[in-house]
Formats: C-alpha cells, structure tokens, sequence
C-alpha cells in the first residue's frame, strides 16, 4: 500500500522565540535559516529546514509534516482518507511556499494533530553547517527524526485504523511498563522506513501533544558533548544518560523552553522489514535514562550514609 515515507519536518509554536534560538543552535547543534520577526527555522541536514519555530503561546507542537513519494501517492492517500470520512484539504500556493514543498494537503489525526502531507520538499541553497558538532545529524531515508506523541484518552483501535490503514504505518513494537504505582506507560511505535519509528503514542498523564522530539547523530561523542554543553546552560534535564530496548538508541532526554523534551540519540536500529518481529516488551530503558530528582536523591542517600 502507498504511504508516507518519512517524517519530513516539524512546526512548533513557542511563546520564546530568543530561548529557543539559544536551545536549537547552541545547545543542540542545529543551523539557524529564515530567521523573521515572527520566528525562524531549523536545519539538521541538506534540507530547508527541519524544524519550523513560530511565535504563539501554546509551546507545544503546532503541526508534522510527512512526506509522499509522488503526486500520484498523494492523490491515493486522499483519496482513502476522504473515503473514511477524514476531512483533508489542498494547501494554497502560499501555504505550500512557506513549507518549501510543491504541494501539500492538510489534515488531522483522531487526536486532532494537525499533519501536512506533502511532495517535493526542498533542498536548502547551501551545504548543512553546524559550529559544535563533530560529526552529522541523521536523516537520510529516515527521515528528520521521531516524536513521541500523547494519545488523550482515544482508542488505539482507532489512531492505528489511521496511521496503519491510512497513512500506511507500519507497528515495530509496544511497551507497557507501570512506572509508578498505579500509573502505566502504554507505548506503541511505528515506522514508514527503516528508522525504528518515526512516531510513537502513549497512553500517559503529559500536559502537551508531544511529549519528545528525538535527533540522532552519527558520532556519538557529539551526544556527551551535548549533555555538556546543556549541563552547563543550566538547561532541565527528563533523563540522563540512557539506552532503549527496543530501539537500541544510547541518549538524553532535556527540556526545551516549551516544557516538552528533545531526545539526543546515537546508534538507533534500523529495521528490516523481512525479518522483523512485533513484540511486546515490559520496560522502556534498558539502563539508565533516569530523572534527575532520583540521581539527586540518591546523591543524598549515598551523603547521609557516608556520614
């Protein structure tokens, strides 16, 4: 079936632009571009842009872009959304010019998250340039990373009979894990490429839409770095250092200015679609990937029993 193939950008809607030009570019790594008074843009690689920051007070995700092979696959995938009775509309020249893409059709999920399905997403004019990272994001095939999404009490029959059926997703793998007593995460993670997932839902209290972004690199020496460099600016942290089970990824998770996070990785898996199996895993970190308040509790532990 034709679908998507990968998550093309992101546009988020912050109610500081200066924090986020500070978080994006210093502490991340990123490639500031199309810097206007009401926001700029993002760069991890050859394209555009990645991630587009617009001034507003939601500071949460405003909406995900995923790309389409051709015209033809765009007008198929439409065509299976108007038939489920998804409402979808074509994007105006203007609304096509600003997302640097040659077409673009607007619709929402049954979360109500606003996705853009686009074609011809633009290279940028100049090489990918970034002052602190030793090595490169990772994109490619894969797309411009992964978001973990909250699923507000809708069905997963029913986000899945969307993104499976519609947008052609394919499951990678669940996780359920009681974190606290009496509070489960409930995980599900999908991919349209070879990249684990390129968009996961939890059933999980979170305030926002999102509850992370993930940005991968190619050495990852670049993610201690980064650790630093946010360590330093005094930037919160979710979790410290860490590995998945499922996706194998090595990463930090740190707050943006807006209150959701950004996941740091190196070494994600890619999966191959031939062979791979769904499963259901009991934990989502392998080791590590702890809060903050806990290392500093058990700090103070460790200080108490020393004395």
């Amino acid at each position: 079936m034709t679908g998507v193939k990968e998550l093309a950008y992101v546009v988020y809607e912050v109610s500081s632009l200066s924090d986020w030009e500070h978080f994006g570019v210093d502490l991340m790594g990123m490639q500031l571009t199309g810097k206007t008074a009401d926001g700029f843009a993002l760069r991890t690689d050859e394209k555009a842009y990645r991630w587009l920051v617009r001034q507003g007070p939601a500071d949460d995700l405003a909406a995900s872009g995923y790309e389409v092979d051709s015209d033809a696959a765009l007008d198929e995938i439409a065509g299976r959304l108007a038939s489920a009775g998804v409402e979808v509309t074509e994007g105006d020249a203007a609304l096509a010019a600003s997302r640097r893409v040659d077409r673009i059709l607007v619709t929402a999920d049954p979360m109500g998250n606003r996705l853009e399905l686009v074609t011809g997403f633009a290279d940028a004019d100049g090489p990918f340039r970034s002052d602190v990272l030793l090595g490169e994001f990772v994109t490619g095939s894969g797309g411009a990373g992964h978001q973990v999404l909250l699923s507000k009490g809708v069905a997963r029959e029913t986000y899945l009979e969307f993104y499976e059926k519609l947008l052609g997703f394919r499951i990678s793998d669940i996780i359920v894990e009681e974190v606290a007593p009496g509070v489960v995460a409930d995980l599900i993670f999908l991919r349209c490429n070879p990249r684990h997932h390129s968009v996961a839902f939890g059933d999980m209290p979170h305030p926002k839409r999102t509850h992370h972004f993930m940005i991968e690199v190619t050495d990852v020496r670049d993610v201690g770095t980064a650790y630093d460099r946010c360590m330093d600016a005094g930037q919160p942290f979710e979790m410290t250092l860490g590995m998945h089970p499922n996706d194998h990824m090595f990463s930090f998770y740190v707050q943006t200015p807006s209150g959701f996070s950004v996941e740091y990785g190196w070494g994600g898996l890619l999966v191959d679609d031939d062979t791979w199996e769904v499963k259901t895993l009991d934990r989502l970190h392998s080791w590590g990937h702890r809060p903050p308040e806990v290392v500093a509790g058990l700090l103070a532990q460790a200080g108490k029993a020393e004395d």
